[in-house]
């Protein structure tokens, strides 16, 4: 209805639901120029990187379950706040239009944030608050229960309630001060594993880009491919930007990026817990 042909509307709704971002054109959606088609792949981008199971209490009609999740308020709240930020520089530093700057940021905000990695404006030549708010989001992921990618924004939240609960600490070290998401207290098997793994991504990821940058490439270039690939988002910055790809890479470097890419969709433990000598001796 929005003017994409049948075969590539099919291609496009399989890509979108799973978050994978491939598309039929070289320039991605942005190849369509149409504001109709970026609204509806923003609007599935979004439900996509929704848990599913709200999905199903929303088939339902109960919408309350929505509304008291408390991973799907920071979801949007990160979200809407990341589009308000980048449509304002957009508009104030590039002087588009604000329409125009508002459809760029909501888009390529929901893309990256979802890591979709769907593009339809060389967000490279953003300004560079922009950039780096890009590449901060391709960490978060979406939410728990979805098939976005990255970290997962149930682990953000138990990481900054465990930063505050301890500065809490300080202040009352006899106090028992329970991680509670809504009304639920977190166990603390729960937050030790979202610890661990928030550490271990930092470190594989550490590792990935120092091997990346040992081949030669920018700095840049290393940070943002490491990051889109172990959070499966797709494009990065510069060399592997959204109008290039990983074409021009070294061997070694695919080879390291593939590996980040298996890891990262399966969420590191299932893969590394194969090089347990325990799982083999069960």
């Amino acid at each position: 209805l929005a003017g994409m042909s049948v075969y590539d509307s099919i291609v496009h709704t399989f890509s979108t639901m799973s978050t994978g971002g491939y598309s039929t054109k070289n320039l991605s959606i942005g190849a369509y120029g149409n504001p109709y088609i970026e609204i509806v792949v923003i609007i599935f981008m979004f439900i996509a990187g929704m848990n599913f199971v709200l999905h199903y209490g929303l088939l339902r009609g109960d919408y309350k379950k929505l509304i008291r999740d408390p991973e799907f308020g920071f979801y949007l709240f990160l979200t809407i706040g990341a589009i308000i930020f980048v449509t304002l520089e957009l508009w104030m530093r590039m002087n588009p239009d604000f329409l125009d700057a508002l459809r760029a940021a909501s888009f390529q905000v929901v893309s990256i944030g979802t890591t979709t990695g769907f593009a339809t404006d060389n967000y490279d030549l953003w300004p560079s608050f922009s950039k780096w708010l890009l590449l901060i989001l391709m960490f978060l992921g979406g939410c728990a229960g979805s098939t976005s990618g990255a970290i997962k924004n149930i682990r953000i939240m138990i990481l900054l309630k465990k930063c505050y609960r301890e500065i809490h600490k300080l202040i009352y070290p006899k106090a028992v001060l329970p991680i509670r998401l809504g009304k639920k207290a977190v166990s603390e098997e729960a937050v030790s594993s979202a610890t661990g793994f928030f550490l271990l991504y930092l470190v594989i990821y550490l590792i990935g880009t120092l091997l990346i940058m040992a081949e030669g490439v920018s700095i840049v270039t290393a940070v943002s491919a490491c990051a889109a690939t172990i959070g499966n988002v797709g494009p990065g910055l510069e060399q592997v930007g959204p109008i290039l790809n990983y074409a021009d890479l070294t061997s070694l470097s695919k080879i390291v990026l593939s590996l980040l890419m298996l890891l990262g969709r399966l969420e590191l433990f299932t893969i590394l817990v194969l090089f347990a000598p325990a799982f083999w001796r069960k």
